[in-house]
């Protein structure tokens, strides 16, 4: 259930919610040095300001690579090379993209939601199954409502990050 939660966590960190991260960068990889590597582990990528993301390779013959796997990825933002670094501008979101971004944590929220409440089924259906191996039904109960109790807790931690990540993106 807590791996649940934080790949809920790591979910959210990659949604932009108006400001500039470099986690936006995650998962995006360029060919470097003959294989392809994520740019955080080929360049120096860091936040001058809540509106850009800066990118700055450690060999300068790598701004062509890295350029284009910008562009290619699923961000939609045109990267500005000067020849020395990349420097991304992150537009201001309108309406319409909250709406949009909102909708999908909410989605992500309900899929962590799903996963926990699997695992309890599967743990509870593992104890119905110990009772006819010889578990005394009282600890059967005792173990389904402490799983009730640890299923409870995260998925209100799960209604919590959802709030959180929602107020965030809507913000102006």
């Amino acid at each position: 259930m807590q791996a649940s939660v934080d790949h809920l966590e790591d979910t959210f960190d990659h949604i932009r919610a108006g400001r500039a991260t470099v986690k936006l960068l995650d998962g995006i990889k360029a060919e470097c040095y003959g294989s392809m590597m994520e740019i955080s582990q080929c360049a120096n990528c860091s936040t001058p300001d809540a509106k850009s993301i800066l990118i700055q390779p450690w060999d300068k013959s790598m701004l062509k690579a890295i350029e284009k796997a910008i562009i290619d990825s699923s961000l939609g933002i045109m990267p500005e090379n000067n020849g020395e670094y990349i420097r991304i501008g992150l537009p201001p979101m309108t309406e319409e993209r909250r709406r949009e971004l909102s909708k999908k944590a909410k989605t992500e929220a309900e899929n962590a939601k799903v996963a926990i409440r699997n695992i309890r089924r599967d743990i509870i259906e593992t104890l119905k199954k110990d009772i006819k191996n010889g578990l005394p039904e009282d600890v059967e109960k005792d173990a389904e409502a402490t799983m009730q109790k640890s299923h409870d807790k995260f998925i209100k931690l799960v209604d919590d990050l959802y709030k959180v990540k929602d107020a965030e993106i809507m913000a102006v």
